[in-house]
């Protein structure tokens, strides 16, 4: 209940200064059946016909939205997909459904749990790690996953916000396309 003033807050900032407030996207759950995830809208739209590259996120990022996260505070929406059985508080981030075809078969098993909102890769390094890195860790978290690890892995992700450490790659753009190899 206490998330409920800052999201309120939040939508109200967004509705004043953008078009949308939140984004959906469709991303690889449990088993790989796709879910709906769904965020704050931290970008401006892309005019019609221009299709995303990537690379223009950082000049898309709105000044709410660069706020929003560096403070992880655009997840909080996924606090729904929680509720609703799709994703767990902690497990592997889900990716984009676009990366399924590029999974080396070892890593599949990130999708034998939820995904969740935050997970050992990012209390391990977050964007700052590469895909082969945070593939080995959800692969070690989901063989060793507890409750105990859970809390564990709550705790140091509250760390992790309040000192924003790890938010970006680069300033602005959280990851790098997946493209298989790195």
């Amino acid at each position: 209940m206490g998330l409920l003033p800052v999201m309120g807050i939040i939508v109200l900032l967004l509705s004043c200064t953008q078009k949308r407030i939140f984004f959906f996207q469709r991303r690889p759950g449990l088993h790989e059946k796709p879910f709906l995830l769904i965020k704050f809208s931290t970008l401006h739209d892309l005019p019609s016909g221009v299709e995303e590259t990537g690379e223009d996120l950082n000049e898309r990022l709105t000044p709410i939205g660069r706020y929003l996260r560096k403070l992880s505070l655009d997840e909080l929406p996924q606090l729904w997909n929680v509720l609703k059985g799709e994703m767990s508080l902690v497990g592997p981030r889900p990716l984009l459904m676009e990366y399924l075809p590029l999974y080396a078969e070892v890593d599949r098993i990130r999708h034998q749990v939820r995904p969740g909102i935050t997970g050992w890769a990012q209390v391990n390094g977050r964007n700052t790690l590469s895909f082969k890195a945070r593939f080995a860790y959800d692969r070690w978290y989901v063989a060793n996953q507890s409750m105990m690890l859970d809390g564990k892995i709550l705790w140091m992700t509250l760390g992790k916000v309040f000192r924003r450490k790890d938010v970006y790659q680069s300033e602005g753009v959280s990851s790098p396309k997946f493209d298989g190899t790195n």
